[in-house]
C-alpha cells in the first residue's frame, strides 16, 4: 500500500461542507478517486467506440473473432517458445 500526503486549499465553507459530508478522509477520497478513474475509462471507451462507428467497420462474426483470438494466442506461444 502506498501512503500519500495530500494538501488541499479549499474555500472555508466548502471545506466545512465536505468535512461534514464525510468526504475528507482516506476512505472517501479513495472512493472518489476510484469513481473518477472509472469515469475516465468509460469516457475513453466511448470515444474509441465513436471512432470505430465513424470508420464504418463491418461487425465480425463470432467465428471471425475466435479466429483472431486463436491467431494472437498462436503468435504469443511462438514468441514464448523462441524466447526460451
Amino acid at each position: 500500500m502506498t501512503t500519500l500526503e495530500i494538501k488541499l486549499s479549499l474555500p472555508d465553507r466548502f471545506a466545512k461542507q465536505a468535512k461534514k459530508a464525510g468526504l475528507l478522509n482516506a476512505t472517501a477520497i479513495e472512493a472518489l478517486l476510484r469513481e473518477a478513474m472509472r469515469k475516465r475509462a468509460l469516457d475513453r471507451f466511448l470515444q474509441t467506440a465513436d471512432r470505430v462507428a465513424a470508420a464504418e467497420i463491418p461487425p465480425m462474426s463470432e467465428e471471425e473473432i475466435q479466429a483472431e483470438v486463436d491467431a494472437v494466442r498462436r503468435a504469443g506461444r511462438k514468441r514464448l517458445a523462441l524466447s526460451r
